[in-house]
């Protein structure tokens, strides 16, 4: 595969006469020409000696002393690399394959070869991005006043602030602000004694029997203290004085009383209050 040296078009898009130009035993021309004729796969990318490319690369840089272009030089290294990838992708064999490095390098190749395809698209985006905006550098806009008819229909302008006004206006701008403070109201929480509520329960479920959990919850005023009663709910169950029963799940729960009668839950309902100062929650 052999092209003319020289200015060349890829995609259409002109190029000048200094731009890097490949040379090799198949293949002679831009380099951009190389990557599209790569991307149609109209030449192997194992067929490419990228050693030689770089050696180019490197003499054209050389050759063209301090006017050496950043942006070509940056196009070429990240196309050198990817090409690099994906022939070391390539290069792999094609049937078993018992490492599993060489099988993400195999899985890898597509994505490669699809990088690529993306940088092509790019390039055309950019030289459209940049034709529209040479094109948009030759328009002008026409100015001319508001037509009669159009500004018969704008409405009369009512600001409705007189001087004095404005006048306080500026004063609030120009007053200095109060430096500004946070709040810890809203992270005060009220303590909540788990005991206490357990002692509450102790005689709402002695003397009832049973009871569902939204029934011994329904006079709560704050959700602290809805998990505090759960607490003590967690806390009768541990002393083996009530019974959880829940008929299927996510159903309601139901707590029977399993601690004596309501002489003996008075007793430990007074034993719990007398012992509330030393558990609290919140």
């Amino acid at each position: 595969m052999s092209t003319a040296s020289g200015p060349a078009a890829v995609d259409g898009e002109a190029r000048p006469a200094n731009r890097f130009t490949v040379h090799l035993t198949n293949f002679e021309g831009p380099f951009d020409l190389l990557l599209q004729l790569i991307s149609q796969h109209r030449m192997d990318v194992t067929e490419v000696a990228l050693h030689e490319v770089t050696d180019e690369f490197i003499a054209h840089i050389r050759a063209l002393g301090d006017e050496w272009d950043l942006d070509e030089t940056t196009e070429f290294l990240v196309i050198a690399a990817t090409l690099l990838d994906l022939k070391a992708a390539r290069l792999l064999p094609s049937a078993e394959v018992e490492d599993e490095d060489d099988l993400a390098l195999l899985e890898a190749r597509d994505l490669l070869f699809a990088r690529l395809l993306q940088y092509r698209a790019y390039k055309q985006v950019a030289a459209l991005f940049a034709e529209l905006e040479a094109g948009a550098l030759r328009r002008y806009p026409r100015s001319v006043a508001l037509e009669d008819r159009f500004a018969a229909l704008l409405p009369e302008v009512m600001l409705g602030v007189d001087a004095n006004r404005f006048a306080e206006v500026a004063a609030a701008v120009f007053r200095p602000k109060p430096p500004p403070t946070v709040s810890l109201d809203h992270l005060h929480v009220a303590k909540v004694s788990v005991r206490e509520h357990a002692a509450l329960l102790r005689l709402r479920l002695a003397e009832r029997g049973s009871a569902s959990f939204s029934e011994l919850v329904e006079d709560c005023g704050a959700t602290i203290e809805v998990v505090a009663r759960f607490l003590a709910l967690l806390e009768l169950f541990r002393e083996a004085v009530v019974l959880f029963e829940q008929p299927e799940p996510l159903g309601e729960l139901v707590v029977r009383w399993d601690g004596g009668d309501v002489e003996e839950a008075r007793a430990a309902a007074e034993a719990d209050r007398a012992n509330g100062e030393e558990e609290e929650y919140g």
